[in-house]
């Protein structure tokens, strides 16, 4: 692949994630494995893209007065410290790819089946299995590289604790402080960067500063999950078959 295409399929793939309210390192992992880039130098940077990216999907969704701190904090409360023990754990290649595809899958399955529920029909969340799924989806964030929130989203969506939006906002929230918290792990360790990164960074926050506002304006939201539930698909098959 050509590496400025590269960087366009980067910066694309970080707007449709922002869009939705996430950071898109699973998108970013799944782009850089395809590229063959090393699995040590992946997880570390796509961590590191999350961090801006969704840090412009959270301040938009906040602004919009979309978030819910009483939510959030029992998820995070249990996450953070299970991502860093996540962020110490090495899986072989391999397995790593195999794993990074299955996880792709859940956005897709929450893109196309899984309906926002209306305010009407939303439940109260249930503390016990607020840190259950928080520490769950910790440990495999910190292990596989990504900020969890392509994994918390369908979780918020099929239990009816939130709306689309409040879905949005609290991953997007989810997805900063895991990936801090993952970086920490990993930096137990000797970890490596692309030697591209910067220009990683400035291709998924000019991607992430567009999602933004594609967010906020009026274009149809269900367009951009399909989009990027298709190109997730594609990706997970390659990851897992190939």
């Amino acid at each position: 692949m050509n590496v400025e295409v590269f960087y366009i399929i980067l910066f694309v793939i970080a707007a449709l994630y922002a869009a939705v309210g996430h950071g898109g390192a699973s998108g970013y992992l799944a782009l850089m494995a395809l590229y063959g880039v090393a699995p040590k130098e992946m997880k570390p940077t796509a961590l590191v893209l999350n961090l801006f990216v969704s840090m412009t999907s959270f301040m938009q969704y906040y602004r919009g007065g979309h978030f819910k701190l009483r939510i959030f904090l029992p998820i995070a409360i249990a996450s953070i410290p299970l991502a860093f023990v996540g962020g110490m754990i090495h899986i072989e290649d391999v397995l790593y790819k195999r794993i990074l595809g299955v996880l792709l899958l859940f956005p897709v399955f929450r893109f196309f089946f899984f309906k926002s529920p209306d305010d009407k029909d939303l439940k109260e969340p249930n503390l016990y299995l607020s840190l259950i799924f928080g520490g769950v989806i910790g440990l495999f964030s910190g292990m596989i590289g990504i900020g969890g929130g392509i994994l918390l989203s369908p979780v918020l969506i099929l239990l009816k604790w939130t709306n689309q939006k409040q879905t949005a906002a609290i991953s997007a929230a989810f997805i900063f402080v895991n990936s801090v918290s993952g970086l920490g792990g990993m930096l137990t360790k000797e970890i490596s960067f692309t030697n591209d990164m910067w220009m990683y960074v400035v291709c998924a926050f000019a991607g992430g500063l567009l999602g933004s506002y594609l967010a906020s304006s009026k274009l149809n939201q269900n367009g951009i999950k399909y989009v990027l539930a298709v190109v997730l698909l594609m990706a997970a098959y390659k990851l897992i078959i190939i």
